[in-house]
């Protein structure tokens, strides 16, 4: 059994006409998303999905990409990215699965869940360079969120996902960055960026946490085996 990570899927199959094959690097990158998947991961393994899943607008419109997920094998833990439209409160989303039989698929929101001995923890995240008010107060609120996330998995060995950058170039610190170093986390791995910004994201140990990015794009639309 293995923990694997992959963000930024953008799946539009139902109701959002949003084909990521326009973009540059992106040509025909569901099969091979699906390929490199099925190759990899194993009905036992757990799949981390960092944000921006799908383009969908609401809930229901999630159908035709969440039974997609629902039937590649592993079991998938997803949390919010900034495109993620949909999301709304974790009482409906768990009702939706459930009744749409997408037994496969967990939302990781203010909490911490348990995969082969460690705990996977996180949450959305906010832009670490604030402009201003608006900015600062959604930062803070995701630095509550991740704390809540960090909280709930006690003493345990923990792992952080985030769909922003903790850190972007230059910094030599943030609120989640912090957050991190405060809980002992070692661990780290953030998606969102694309294209040209992938060669500047930050990567490897900074004060002792090592991070990495893991958009799709950037990972060449194969999952990456972290444990």
């Amino acid at each position: 059994m293995a923990i694997f990570v992959i963000a930024d899927l953008h799946l539009s199959l139902g109701a959002a006409d949003k084909p990521m094959d326009v973009f540059e690097g992106w040509q025909g990158y569901l099969p091979k998303l699906e390929r490199n998947w099925r190759t990899l991961i194993a009905p036992e393994d757990t799949v981390v999905l960092p944000g921006d899943i799908s383009w969908a607008m609401s809930l229901e419109d999630t159908r035709e990409d969440f039974a997609f997920l629902n039937a590649l094998p592993g079991k998938k833990i997803i949390l919010k990215g900034n495109h993620d439209y949909w999301w709304t409160t974790l009482n409906k989303m768990n009702r939706f699965l459930e009744v749409n039989g997408f037994d496969t698929l967990q939302i990781l929101h203010n909490t911490a869940i348990q995969a082969e001995g460690v705990f996977l923890c996180g949450t959305r995240g906010w832009m670490s360079d604030v402009q201003g008010p608006e900015d600062e107060k959604i930062l803070n609120r995701e630095i509550g969120r991740l704390r809540m996330s960090l909280e709930a998995a006690g003493e345990g060995e923990k792992l952080a996902f985030l769909h922003y950058p903790p850190l972007y170039p230059g910094q030599m610190e943030g609120g989640l960055a912090n957050l991190l170093k405060e809980f002992g986390v070692s661990r780290c791995f953030y998606g969102h960026l694309h294209g040209v910004s992938i060669r500047y994201a930050v990567q490897g140990e900074h004060d002792g946490v090592d991070y990495r990015l893991i958009s799709a794009d950037a990972l060449k639309f194969c999952p990456y085996k972290i444990r």
